[in-house]
Parts: structure tokens; C-alpha cells; sequence
């Protein structure tokens, strides 16, 4: 109940934890069909069985639902590559107000039957219909899997590490920032391991020629200026980075940058806590510590800066959100949205007041 505005009224609360099965794996096709209340530690667990996974890593996956993924298109590291829920998602089976159950999309990929009605849910906070279950692409479990991390003296430094990356032919699949007391970037690299080598090899070499210093490896407790971490090492750098943003106090916000504007973002960000995102996608988290009149006005401070496009805020006191709204400005689409309400949801059940429908 975090996310969102406060509820208008609450009558009832529908939970879907009990709808948990994989109802479908084909395995030949890449792609696997899920019930809404089945988390994705669990889905992932089973799909690896068979040498496959679905790409997504949105903070707690041990307990967060594909449903709950799907109505926040919440997404983690792994965007990079794979994109958020509404690329992988190719059908949904959803329950309407009346109590009709509708389907949209299909189980296979090259599907053109009707309107997409699985990414109009994608995002919606569950304030169009309820996600009874979801068909998704997959991807295969890597051979190998490494990530390196560049600890730069600087954003500016940073920013030219970023821009060097982007313009060479390394093909990370999570690539990120960390913005706090200190500036550093992930680079996660997962395929044959001959190549993840080649691709970790190229990484330092550009981070030599910044006078970042020569590769080490990594422990769990390691603290280098360029490292290299695999396997308990490796898992342990991005769960510290997840676990860092959301078990500390303050107020956090999603945020949107033009990833040319990148530069611009990191400076902003030396002026709020914590910024953790994807560099060349343009979207991340922001930790903003302080009383609430000073997170309040830090938010104001990166809706009106030309640096940043969208900030809706994530976790917020109830005070804070009386303050400013959790979604921000929605200009133009405000029409479209109420439209989509209507249609959908004439009466203003589902969810009501908290999303931006």
C-alpha cells in the first residue's frame, strides 16, 4: 500500500496469493504462462529447472507477484537488456468489474490477435481490472555471468566512463549507476564464458585509461577501485546495491532522464542522497533523506528541472503526499486516462484514487 495516493475508500481487499501455479512452460517457444499471485523467486526457481528464466529483478523478488510487477511495470538491472514487464508480457487473462473474465494477447510471440490490452495494464496499479494471469517471453540461463564495478572520483568522471561504454561494443545486460558518497558504475556481462571474459577485459581496459587502476578481484568484503565479482560475490554487489536504497530511511522516487542528459542527471543527484538507475536506459530510484518539507521540496526541485522528464514518488509518508502528488503533473494524458477509467471501470471500484487512472 505504499505505492500510490491514499486510498479514497477501502471496502474490500482482494488478494491473489493463492492463484500461484505456472500454468503453461513451453519450453521450445521460450515462453511460460503464470498465475498472478505466484511470486517471481518462485517462478524463477522453477523455470531454471529447464535452463530458462524470465528477465525481470524488481526489488524484493522473494516476494513480489507477477501481478504486482505487472500493475507497477516495476522493473530492476536487468531493463538494460530485456526491457520492464510491458516488453516481456505478450497476454494477460484479467477479471473486469463485473465479473467477467477477459483474455488479450496470446501465448506466443508473434501475436497480432486484438487490441494490446496486456501493456494497457502494465503501469495501471491494478485500477483498470485484476491480473488473473500473465503470459511471458523467456530468455535461457547465461553459461557464465560477471559484473565489474568502476569506482570513479567524480559524477563528471562517471559521466565519461558512461559515455565511453555506451559507444563501444560491449553488451552488458544491466548497466548502472550509484550515486551516493561515492560514484560508481555496474557493468553485468552474462553469456559463454569466453565471451563474458573478452567483454570484462575490454571494461577495464576503459576504466584504465581513466587512471581508475588495475583490475582486482573482488571478495564480499572487498572495496577496490575497479573490481571484478562473480558467483556469492557477484550476488552479493547487487543485492547490497538494492538493499542500501530501500532499507535506509527517507523518501524515494522514480525518475526519468534522456540518457543524453545524463551528465545534467548525475549533478542533480549530488544534490539529493542517493540515485541508483540505468545509465543508458534513463530511469532509476532516488533516496531523499531529510524532514518531509525538505523532501517535498527536493521533489518539486526535480519536476521543474530540465534534467529530469518524469518523478512520481515510490515510498512517502502520508505527509509528504499530502504535500505534492505522488504522480506529479499528468498534462495532456489526464483526458485519456480518465477515458480509460470510464471505459473500464465505470464505477470506480478498483483501486480507487490511488493510481494515475
Amino acid at each position: 500500500m505504499d505505492w500510490g495516493r491514499a486510498p479514497q475508500r477501502v471496502d474490500a481487499i482482494l488478494s491473489t496469493r493463492r492463484l500461484n501455479r505456472l500454468l503453461a512452460h513451453a519450453h521450445g517457444d521460450l515462453t511460460a504462462t503464470i498465475e498472478a499471485g505466484a511470486t517471481l523467486a518462485e517462478v524463477n526457481a522453477t523455470l531454471a529447472r529447464r535452463g530458462q528464466c524470465l528477465p525481470l529483478d524488481p526489488p524484493f523478488a522473494d516476494r513480489a507477484t507477477i501481478g504486482g510487477i505487472l500493475a507497477t511495470n516495476d522493473s530492476g538491472p536487468l531493463r538494460h537488456r530485456f526491457g520492464t514487464p510491458r516488453d516481456l508480457v505478450i497476454g494477460v487473462q484479467l477479471a473486469t468489474t463485473d465479473g467477467t473474465l477477459a483474455k488479450a494477447g496470446g501465448q506466443v510471440v508473434k501475436n497480432v490477435a486484438g487490441y494490446d490490452l496486456s501493456k494497457l495494464v502494465c503501469g495501471s496499479f491494478g485500477s483498470l481490472a485484476a491480473i488473473v494471469s500473465a503470459t511471458f517471453k523467456l530468455t535461457p540461463l547465461p553459461r557464465a555471468s560477471k559484473t565489474i564495478v568502476v569506482e570513479a572520483p567524480d559524477v563528471e568522471t562517471l559521466g565519461q566512463i558512461v559515455r565511453d561504454v555506451m559507444s563501444s561494443q560491449l553488451e552488458p545486460i544491466a548497466f548502472d549507476i550509484h550515486v551516493s558518497d561515492v560514484a560508481r558504475l555496474l557493468l553485468r556481462f552474462a553469456s559463454l564464458p569466453n565471451v563474458v571474459d573478452a567483454q570484462i577485459e575490454q571494461t577495464l581496459a576503459l576504466a584504465a585509461l581513466k587512471g581508475l587502476g588495475a583490475p582486482k578481484r573482488q571478495g564480499r568484503d572487498g572495496g577496490c577501485a575497479t573490481a571484478v565479482t562473480e558467483d556469492d560475490a557477484e550476488r552479493a554487489v547487487w543485492e547490497e546495491r538494492s538493499r542500501r536504497m530501500w532499507d535506509s530511511p527517507g523518501a524515494i522516487v522514480r525518475a526519468s532522464w534522456m540518457p543524453a542528459d545524463l551528465p545534467a542527471a548525475l549533478k542533480g543527484a549530488t544534490r539529493v542522497t542517493e540515485l541508483a538507475g540505468r545509465a543508458a536506459v534513463g530511469a532509476g530510484l532516488i533516496r531523499i533523506d531529510g524532514d518531509v518539507r525538505t523532501q517535498a521540496a527536493a521533489v518539486e526541485q526535480l519536476r521543474h528541472s530540465t534534467s529530469f522528464r518524469h518523478v512520481v514518488i515510490v515510498r512517502g509518508s502520508d505527509e509528504l503526499k499530502s504535500i505534492v502528488d505522488v504522480w506529479g503533473p499528468l498534462g495532456d494524458r489526464e483526458r485519456l486516462f480518465a477515458s480509460l477509467k470510464h471505459a473500464l471501470d465505470p464505477n470506480g471500484i478498483l483501486n480507487a484514487g490511488r493510481g494515475p487512472l
